[in-house]
């Protein structure tokens, strides 16, 4: 996650410096570096309901962080190939969080 989190970083300095880029960067960077301290807290989680709770939010911020990467590619200010890695991986981190959902709200 804090590897994920650090590529967000840098593709949000590289955004164009218009109103539009910056306000995407600062979205991007809110919901993107969210992934790694969220998930820091689920791991701390006191209880499996806490837990789940806590996935679930970095599921969400994980979601939101593709939607602004996907935007940024369809409004062209990065090209496909600089965000295909890293929406790649943003899908696979949206996976493995969601079956550690599944298993721990199977085994509750």
């Amino acid at each position: 996650m804090l590897e994920f989190a650090v590529r967000i970083i840098k593709i949000a300095s590289v955004l164009p410096q218009s109103y539009a880029g910056r306000h995407i960067a600062q979205q991007l960077l809110r919901a993107g570096t969210a992934s790694a301290p969220n998930y820091a807290e689920a791991r701390a989680g006191e209880s499996r309901a806490d837990f789940v709770h806590k996935l679930k939010v970095l599921l969400k911020e994980l979601n939101e962080t593709r939607v602004w990467l996907k935007m940024i590619g369809k409004a062209e200010m990065l090209s496909p190939e600089r965000l295909e890695s890293v929406i790649d991986e943003n899908t696979q981190l949206c996976r493995i969080v969601n079956a550690s959902l599944t298993t721990a709200k199977r085994n509750k």
